[in-house]
C-alpha cells in the first residue's frame, strides 16, 4: 500500500496574506492560520491549545484569493505537510514545516476591515509537479442555498 500526506484545517488567520513571486513570475501566497482546541483538564478546569500552521498557496488560486486573506478571516484549507530546509543569510541551517495548500475555502469569520466580498466564495487549485505550474481549478461559483433548493 502507497502512503497518505493530507492535512485538513479550518483556522483563523493571524495576519494578512503575503505575496511574492518566483523568479519565474508564479505567484506564492504565504498566510498563518490558528486553530484552537478547547478542553477541561484533570482538575475540571477549561483550556486552549492554539497552534500555527504556516500555509503556502501557488500560482492563479494566490493571485486570485490574496486580497480576501485578512487577518481574523477563517479559512478551511486541504494540503499536503512538507519541510524544507535552507541556510540563511547567517549562515545558519534553518527548518520549516508548511502546509502546502491544494485547496482553500474562504469561510465566514470576522476580520477588521475586509476586502470586498469575492464574486465566487470558493478558490481551489490542485497540486501539479513542480510548484511552478499552473494549478488552478475552475470550479465555478458555490452560492448558499435558497428556499427553492430545498426539497423538503
Amino acid at each position: 500500500m502507497g502512503s497518505v500526506n493530507k492535512a485538513i484545517l479550518v483556522g483563523n488567520l493571524g495576519r494578512d496574506a503575503e505575496m511574492r513571486f518566483t523568479t519565474g513570475g508564479t505567484a506564492v501566497a504565504t498566510v498563518s492560520i490558528a486553530t484552537t482546541e478547547h478542553f477541561t483538564d484533570r482538575e475540571g478546569q477549561k483550556r486552549e491549545d492554539t497552534q500555527w500552521h504556516r500555509i503556502v498557496i501557488w500560482g492563479k488560486t494566490a493571485e486570485s484569493i490574496q486580497p480576501y486573506l485578512t487577518k481574523g478571516k477563517q479559512i478551511y484549507v486541504e494540503g499536503r505537510i512538507q519541510t524544507r530546509e535552507w541556510t540563511d543569510k547567517e549562515g545558519k541551517q534553518v527548518k520549516t514545516t508548511e502546509i502546502r495548500a491544494d485547496r482553500v475555502v474562504l469561510l465566514g469569520g470576522a476580520g477588521g476591515e475586509r476586502a470586498p466580498r469575492p464574486q465566487r466564495d470558493r478558490f481551489a487549485s490542485t497540486a501539479g509537479a513542480g510548484g511552478g505550474a499552473d494549478m488552478s481549478n475552475d470550479m465555478g461559483p458555490v452560492d448558499a442555498p435558497n428556499d427553492d433548493d430545498i426539497p423538503f
